[in-house]
């Protein structure tokens, strides 16, 4: 089965590139099938990370920043691939 986790934050105003580069540079203890980090307006980070695993598996993530960086507690989904299309 492959998960995805989803990492989503955002960060304080006009500290979004900050932010991306924190997400960018943080290393999980494994390594995901895939990793892909994204931007959006209002200065939001997104990371998904792609594992080979059960729906319940004990994954790494992310952890927050540090919370001057940060306007909010990070937001994290967790979805099974039902295939594509």
């Amino acid at each position: 089965m492959t998960v995805a986790v989803m990492w989503e934050a955002r960060a304080v105003p006009g500290r979004g590139a900050e932010l991306l580069s924190w997400a960018r540079t943080r290393e999980l203890p494994r390594e995901p099938l895939r990793r892909e980090t994204f931007r959006a307006p209002q200065d939001r980070v997104l990371v998904i990370t792609w594992w080979d695993a059960e729906y319940a598996a004990d994954l790494p993530e992310l952890p927050e920043p540090d919370g001057e960086l940060v306007t909010r507690a990070v937001h994290r989904w967790r979805f099974e691939s039902v295939g594509t299309d």
